[in-house]
């Protein structure tokens, strides 16, 4: 069993990872609410043909909680000092729902060309969602609920305002991962889920394989066409009877199509 290392970003914030196999460097990104943990069978079965890298991104697993909501970009920037700082050269990705996020930010940017080779993208995030007639509901009773704490100056706003959110009435109004949390990582799922991507795709010049479940409920396969349409290099392979983790619910048929796309 390959023991957690950890990696020193900046102002003292720990990174746990571990690695896998030799090789090209592969790096592996887990979805939100997961950790690398998820990922490690199917590094390990990856690891005669990449040198991978499993990390737990900041606020999930072993790695410690930002000091500050972050966003995407931020873990975006963990990820190219990561490569940077590990003297890694041009590494693969291969990244999960939340991950998702992470790769299309950092392959649309100039230094994205250099840094990274092919990618991976199963059940990725980032697209904007079809919403249904009880998310608008709900989203404007918190506006409504939100609107007398306004009006108010800004201690006594603030302090309304931590009151309201403390409530039950409140907590009801979330999604089911926005009530788990609390603090830093609340704000920073906030910050994160509310940006949508679709402008980074024209700016990737990366060969990118979306390997998606046909049954996904947590990113639908709409959204996985909409990448491939604006990716310019983007291809799309959907797996039967699988789900948003399509790499657990089908092991074997998963690692098998990413090795013949990694070994190319």
């Amino acid at each position: 069993m390959q023991h957690n290392q950890t990696y020193r970003y900046k102002k003292g914030l720990s990174v746990s990872y571990r690695v896998a196999g030799e090789g090209k460097p592969l790096i592996m990104l887990h979805g939100w609410g997961s950790s690398g943990e998820v990922m490690w069978p199917l590094a390990e079965q990856l690891s005669d043909l990449r040198r991978c890298y499993v990390l737990d991104l900041p606020g999930f697993g072993h790695s410690s909680v930002p000091d500050r909501p972050w966003s995407v970009d931020d873990y975006a920037d963990l990820v190219r000092q990561f490569i940077s700082d590990r003297e890694l050269g041009e590494t693969d990705l291969l990244v999960h729902s939340f991950g998702g996020r992470i790769a299309l930010k950092l392959c649309a940017r100039p230094a994205g060309r250099t840094l990274i080779g092919k990618v991976l993208i199963t059940g990725g995030a980032g697209m904007k969602p079809k919403r249904s007639a009880s998310y608008y509901l709900k989203k404007y009773a918190a506006k409504l609920l939100k609107a007398p704490f306004l009006l108010l100056p800004p201690a006594l706003r603030e302090k309304g305002l931590a009151k309201l959110r403390s409530t039950s009435l409140w907590k009801g109004l979330g999604s089911g991962d926005y009530r788990q949390l609390s603090g830093v990582m609340r704000e920073t799922f906030v910050k994160t889920v509310t940006e949508y991507l679709e402008p980074c795709l024209p700016e990737i010049p990366h060969e990118v394989l979306l390997l998606w479940g046909k049954n996904d409920r947590a990113t639908p396969l709409y959204q996985a066409r909409r990448m491939e349409e604006g990716i310019e290099q983007a291809a799309l392979v959907v797996v039967d009877h699988a789900g948003h983790y399509a790499f657990l619910d089908r092991p074997s048929h998963f690692a098998s199509i990413a090795r013949a796309f990694f070994e190319e």
